[in-house]
């Protein structure tokens, strides 16, 4: 983490002006009229929302550019977005691909190795996949068999928990490569769920580590940790994701209690350290999952923290933090998921 701190430190010298540096991942799952709505955008929709990005000068990259630039700390022009797809569903070749292709937008396809080799009958296939990607897509690992990559199992020290998500990865990757001729080395944690020491094994590996959180990608994003925008059910609404389309990458330069596993620590207390001056920071708002809008506590000009008034539920949650530019039209936005299990230690059913 510290290195990334000082990474951060010197960009915040480099560039003044950050509106210009953000870009906007978007993530869907399914295209279509009959799946789960909370993960699902009807073809309609997607059309629609493609639409928008075609009618309005958006800049469709492929995932590959943002992450380089955040890699490299380079601006991209402005209004730049790179669309996603996880688990790979056959909805996605059905009524995405089309739509996409007449507007020319590449697009990456993270998908799992063992529901291809099970031959699930929603999903798609290698000949299906390997069309797509002569066709503008880009396919990359979404784990061998979409597991909660957090997890141990029983008996299992971190050591081997570790070793063992490890393999996975390489397992996974080794098979795209042989099916699709290509490696990324970029992994779209299933369910959003990561923790610092699966993060930290990512980078050893030189992987790039894709969540679920909310917020712009740009020079302050950790490569371990990109934020994308979900695209489903409630958050398919086309008034709302305008605004995320237009969002900010949130100068932070540290964060303190940014563990995103929680233990022993239900109601987590998060610091966030901010660059420059052009956040609206009078008017910086967080909000709670399940529990509304909650003013931060300022610490000095440039540092907030943030706590839940009541102890996050066991699953996913997260903090949103979000602020106006002085200088732009848009919201700098950053979100801090959060896992947890049970107090008996077992999981939801999610």
């Amino acid at each position: 983490m510290n290195r990334n701190v000082v990474r951060l430190a010197i960009v915040a010298g480099l560039f003044c002006a950050w509106p210009s540096l953000a870009s906007v991942i978007l993530q869907y799952h399914h295209v279509s009229e009959d799946t789960p709505a909370s993960t699902s955008v009807t073809p309609a929709q997607f059309a629609e929302q493609m639409a928008y990005l075609a009618d309005n000068d958006f800049n469709v990259v492929p995932l590959n550019d943002v992450i380089d630039a955040v890699r490299q700390r380079q601006a991209l022009p402005p209004k730049t977005v790179a669309i996603t797809f996880d688990d790979g569903y056959q909805n996605v070749a059905d009524n995405a691909h089309p739509i996409l292709r007449r507007h020319q937008f590449p697009y990456t396809l993270f998908v799992s190795i063992a529901p291809i080799e099970q031959n699930y009958g929603e999903m798609l296939d290698w000949d299906a996949l390997r069309a797509l990607s002569r066709e503008g897509a880009t396919i990359a690992n979404h784990s061998y068999a979409h597991d909660h990559l957090i997890r141990r199992l029983d008996g299992e020290t971190q050591a081997a928990w570790l070793d063992r998500i490890e393999a996975d990865i390489r397992q996974t990757e080794a098979i795209i490569e042989r099916e699709i001729g290509y490696s990324v080395r970029q992994l779209a944690y299933p369910y959003g769920e990561f923790n610092q020491a699966l993060r930290t094994r990512l980078a050893n590996m030189d992987y790039v580590g894709i969540g679920q959180h909310s917020g712009a990608a740009g020079p302050y994003s950790s490569l371990t940790a990109i934020p994308r925008y979900p695209v489903a059910g409630p958050y398919a609404d086309m008034s709302a994701l305008k605004v995320k389309l237009h969002s900010l990458n949130m100068p932070v330069t540290k964060l303190e209690g940014e563990e995103s596993q929680l233990v022993d620590r239900d109601r987590p207390t998060l610091t966030v350290t901010l660059a420059g001056d052009d956040v609206r920071t009078d008017a910086l708002m967080c909000y709670i999952q399940g529990q509304g809008g909650k003013a931060p506590i300022w610490l000095d000009d440039h540092s907030f923290s943030i706590q839940a008034d009541l102890p996050l539920p066991a699953g996913r949650s997260r903090y949103n933090c979000t602020a106006p530019s002085k200088t732009s039209g848009g919201y700098y936005w950053f979100s801090q998921p959060w896992v947890q299990a049970r107090a008996d230690g077992s999981w939801p059913e999610e």
